[in-house]
């Protein structure tokens, strides 16, 4: 069983590298569009633009209440994506940064 564990995660992680490169592949809005929505449902694409909207915003010191109302989120939502922002891996911040350019 320890084998099977130790295969799942190598091909897990395997699988998750393939999707980077994917991603690192796009070249447009248009290519990233089409591949996002072939991917992704639309719910997931609005729950993936919300948190980005979100930590947007929690990155200007907004009140997480005004940003749950305004964006008919959750304060939950808010929250996690303000921990990920400020305590993750770093991701968001270098997308903001990115976009700010």
């Amino acid at each position: 069983m320890k084998n099977k564990v130790k295969t799942d995660t190598e091909l897990n992680r395997k699988r998750m590298e393939r999707l980077y490169d994917a991603l690192l592949s796009l070249k447009t809005r248009e290519e990233s569009a089409a591949f996002l929505r072939d991917l992704c449902t639309v719910s997931e694409l609005e729950a993936l633009s919300e948190r980005l909207a979100i930590a947007e915003r929690v990155s200007k010191d907004e009140s997480y209440l005004s940003i749950a109302s305004d964006l008919g989120a959750s304060t939950t939502t808010v929250t996690r994506v303000a921990h990920w922002l400020n305590h993750g891996m770093g991701g968001y911040r270098a997308v903001l940064n990115r976009l700010k350019k």
